[in-house]
């Protein structure tokens, strides 16, 4: 039987309807989560039951260095200014050898955070921007 090696952290993409931002330093934060409801009867019951509640999507937070592309803080700027453009992007694992291993897909999501770079004239380390977005729903697709 071939050994499967786990694929490295570092080897992905990000994908976002009508934005090209390449070199992502950082992804986090995606994932999913079933509320937890308790319900106690009535009667002799002493202990609750645990029922699953609403799913819920935590906030995507992506990290990159700054360049003359503004394309993801013009989506935050606009959101900003009432213009509140919900888009659909996928998270992508590769391989070794760059091909497309793992995809998570992520929907109506917009862009909820911004923070720029903070500076030291004494570093030098890369300028980081962050976005962060929120989305409604967010699925592990199958190859």
């Amino acid at each position: 039987m071939a050994r499967i090696d786990p694929y490295k952290n570092y080897r992905f993409l990000v994908e976002i309807d009508g934005i090209t931002q390449a070199g992502f330093s950082e992804c986090s934060g995606f994932g999913s989560e079933i509320q937890v409801v308790e319900y106690r009867e009535g009667g002799d019951s002493t202990t609750a039951r645990k029922l699953p509640g609403m799913a819920k999507y935590p906030d995507i937070t992506f990290k990159w260095g700054i360049t003359d592309s503004s394309e993801l803080y013009d989506w935050h700027l606009a959101a900003i200014n009432g213009q509140l453009q919900r888009k659909n992007g996928s998270i992508i694992i590769l391989d070794d050898t760059g091909q497309e291993k793992v995809r998570w897909n992520f929907f109506n999501a917009w862009p909820s955070k911004y923070a720029g770079p903070g500076f030291n004239a004494k570093g030098n380390d890369i300028a980081i921007d962050t976005l962060t977005v929120t989305c409604e729903r967010m699925e592990r697709a199958k190859k």
